[in-house]
């Protein structure tokens, strides 16, 4: 057995001599295949798998549309034309035998004095609102225009007093009088005169054109949106004008965040529209006095600045009013200074004699 272990090795070491080119040839063929398989594993990168033949390149975010505001109201309008429409103001009467209005409920800004003799009246402003009926239309007074110049609107109103007439036929206001434009103005057949004048929007909207007035640049109130109050602190106000007839209340409206208007003790309601309830409701305490013009005539010192109360989201603030001059619009600031912005939607403004007017609230 031994021998035959020897026999094997000998052969063996044998046939690697005789074959060293062989298996030396075949040592190199196999280094060289593991040194490239090596390589080839170390720098190798699996292809990318492309979907439907392309990479997709990450979407870029679509950008919101722009929004656009109505200075008058700061209610979102269709889109940038909208913020020059043109504006007009309609006087509107306030006497009981003008009670229900029409067209009040869907102004944008109201503002509301006495007149004469304790009688209040409105100065209603529109811009995109577009009410079919408004009336009764009634006559200017010199207060009134102070307030309108700063809306770069029509004024719609049948006469006035003489200082009124004066400023508002100067050439510097877009004056639509009844007398020289009848034909966008009717009488009812419902109502006595003089409570029964009115007018609609198709016949205004045409005398504005035809007279070129077709847009309005101005500057609004500050606004805000409308938020209820963390803290309600007036949701019952009343403002004492002149006598029980027209002193006002409001309601605040926790639902719908508005401020349900009361006069003489009574709902408020517009003819056609019902229930009028402004979004903001502001006191101003002015000089009133009267004075002789054409006959006794009230005064309201329009131009200055006093103290006054804003009634929004439920909640009440003190503030000081100010307007330096008739072009200039009115603003409101806090007992720091600050402007205070006003809820979007229609703007009660009503103006209060110093001393004798006045509101309380809880």
């Amino acid at each position: 057995m031994q021998v035959d272990k020897q026999i094997f090795w000998a052969r063996l070491r044998h046939w690697f001599g005789t074959h060293r080119g062989i298996w030396i040839t075949a040592l190199s063929v196999i280094l060289v295949v593991v040194v490239a398989a090596s390589v080839f594993l170390l720098f190798y990168k699996a292809p990318v798998q492309v979907r439907d033949q392309q990479v997709q390149a990450a979407a870029e975010p679509v950008p919101e549309p722009p929004k656009y505001y109505s200075p008058l109201t700061g209610n979102l309008v269709p889109n940038e034309a909208a913020i020059t429409a043109a504006v007009t103001g309609i006087m509107l009467e306030n006497s009981p035998a003008s009670r229900p209005q029409s067209g009040l409920k869907d102004s944008g800004v109201v503002f509301e004095a006495v007149a004469e003799g304790g009688i209040t009246r409105f100065l209603a402003i529109y811009q995109q609102e577009k009410p079919q009926l408004i009336g009764p239309v009634r006559s200017v007074r010199m207060y009134y225009v102070d307030w309108i110049a700063a809306f770069n609107a029509s004024v719609a109103h049948i006469g006035g007093s003489a200082a009124a007439l004066a400023e508002v036929r100067n050439g510097s206001y877009r004056d639509i009088d009844q007398f020289f434009n009848p034909s966008a103005y009717y009488r009812s057949t419902d109502r006595f005169a003089p409570h029964n004048v009115y007018t609609t929007f198709a016949r205004l909207d045409a005398l504005n054109a035809a007279k070129g007035f077709t847009s309005s640049t101005f500057t609004g109130f500050t606004r805000k949106d409308s938020k209820q109050a963390d803290v309600l602190t007036a949701t019952s106000v009343n403002v004492k004008i002149s006598s029980a007839l027209y002193n006002s209340s409001y309601i605040y409206d926790p639902i719908l965040n508005v401020y349900n208007r009361f006069q003489a003790g009574a709902a408020h309601l517009d003819r056609e529209a019902g229930q009028i309830s402004p979004r903001v409701v502001i006191v101003l305490k002015m000089k009133e006095s009267t004075v002789f013009e054409d006959g006794n005539r009230q005064n309201i010192a329009t131009i200055g600045g006093g103290t006054g109360y804003i009634f929004q989201d439920g909640a009440a603030q003190e503030i000081t009013w100010s307007k330096p001059a008739k072009t200039s619009q009115i603003t409101f600031t806090d007992a720091l200074g600050v402007d205070v912005p006003l809820a979007r939607g229609q703007t009660w403004i009503t103006a209060v004699p110093l001393g004798t007017g006045g509101a309380t609230w809880q």
